[in-house]
């Protein structure tokens, strides 16, 4: 149910309505969730992500612990609670959270999926472009947290597993989803777990996303909450 909510509540940050609360009467007015977010439309939240050189040393997928036993007591690891999270007709749940039937669309490229092992957890910031933009710094703890993080909505992603190959470790700058109608809420999601995680983008990167925040995603919103 937690995870249900904060998925829906993941809808609202790529809404194209005005968020911004200019004044405290006006924040008030907002939802306790949306108060609690830090929300800026999407140009302003690309000139938050800080602009540096990558580090491309040194990455190694283990340096990243995944999956782990997720967050609920359910016998669930992170992978198969995404996908019960995220399924829009739920599978069955056999001993060993077994998953079997259940229905899922891969917003990447619009393609309803009924076989829960042709999908894949996507990483939405890839673990390696994680590595490169500021994760080689941190502790183990804060990695495996990284690599299974369900307090966002939007962190991680039950997709097609030939769209995850396509993209690999790619920015925006070198892939973008195949469906043209997936790219604002692929770009806001990718700002959104840069800033939740205090990720930083090189010049190449940070170009593409400005081209986009203010071109064909101008009107999009993005909320946040910082990672803990």
């Amino acid at each position: 149910m937690i995870k249900n909510l904060l998925r829906g509540f993941g809808a609202l940050s790529l809404a194209v309505v005005p968020l911004i609360a200019s004044t405290p009467a006006q924040a008030a007015e907002l939802p306790e969730s949306l108060r609690a977010a830090r929300v800026a439309t999407l140009a302003d939240a690309v000139g938050l992500v800080p602009v540096e050189d990558e580090n491309r040393t040194g990455y190694a997928p283990a340096a990243f612990k995944h999956w782990n036993s997720g967050d609920l007591a359910d016998g669930c690891n992170t992978r198969n609670e995404v996908l019960l999270a995220e399924a829009t007709t739920a599978p069955a749940v056999a001993s060993g959270c077994k998953l079997s039937g259940g229905s899922w669309l891969s917003y990447y490229d619009g393609q309803e999926v009924t076989d829960p092992g042709a999908l894949t957890i996507d990483h939405m910031v890839p673990l390696a472009e994680a590595w490169h933009s500021g994760a080689s710094a941190w502790t183990a703890a804060r990695r495996e947290a990284y690599a299974n993080d369900q307090g966002s909505a939007v962190s991680l992603a039950a997709v097609t597993a030939r769209t995850v190959r396509q993209k690999a470790d790619q920015d925006p700058a070198q892939w973008l989803p195949p469906a043209p109608e997936a790219h604002c809420r692929y770009v806001g999601e990718w700002v959104t777990t840069k800033l939740r995680w205090q990720l930083t983008a090189d010049t190449t990167e940070m170009d593409a996303l400005k081209v986009l925040a203010e071109g064909p995603c101008e009107d999009s919103v993005v909320s946040y909450t910082p990672a803990p």
